[in-house]
């Protein structure tokens, strides 16, 4: 079996710093943190200067490990509008059950991160970054060829996003499933754009 890299062994390191984070509270010093992982002070801030950065290391992981998860379910479907309600299903089961660690994440950033929030912020958006340029883009093609109707493709994939961001907070105030909110954002949001392409219609 390969040895770890020692990027491998600093996302270990950031995944585990995480759990002690989430447990004992984000104002634990760095040399608290670094006895709770049984590793010398110097070592944790060789890797991590601030905790800012331990959580940002965390969440872009997590947003990779999303997007693997993510963008083989989106490509399934060839509509630009079954591909979005498919990109809100699929983040929505990623994260069902742990929802709690996503929402941690993005609360750490914004209580760690001080000037860098901007920067970090960035990096994780990136990460989605090609799906969403793509995603719009199929968007204003279906538009063009009558598959969706006329709107701002970016306004819905943003309003898309909100959903998908707030409905994890909200499984995690509330506990509840969010089938029935889902099959709504779809009959009330989603299908109403979602056209016949006009060389089907002509058939």
């Amino acid at each position: 079996m390969a040895r770890p890299t020692e990027h491998d062994k600093r996302r270990q390191l950031a995944q585990a710093a995480v759990e002690v984070l989430e447990r004992q509270g984000v104002d634990l010093s760095m040399a608290a943190l670094a006895d709770a992982l049984e590793v010398k002070r110097p070592t944790l801030l060789y890797h991590f200067p601030t905790k800012a950065h331990i959580v940002e290391d965390a969440l872009v992981a997590l947003l990779i490990e999303q997007a693997a998860h993510v963008v083989p379910r989106v490509a399934k479907h060839t509509h630009p509008i079954d591909r979005l309600y498919a990109h809100l299903r699929a983040v929505y089961g990623f994260h069902a059950g742990n929802e709690a660690r996503f929402v941690f994440l993005t609360q750490a950033i914004a209580a760690t991160a001080g000037p860098r929030l901007p920067e970090i912020v960035a990096a994780g958006a990136q990460v989605f970054e090609a799906h969403r340029q793509d995603t719009v883009r199929r968007l204003r093609m279906g538009i063009r060829q009558g598959m969706v109707a006329s709107c701002d493709a970016k306004a819905l994939f943003a309003t898309v996003r909100g959903l998908t961001d707030g409905l994890m907070v909200q499984r995690v105030m509330t506990g509840a499933p969010l089938t029935s909110t889902l099959r709504f954002v779809w009959t009330h949001l989603l299908e109403p754009l979602r056209l016949e392409p006009k060389s089907a219609k002509n058939r």
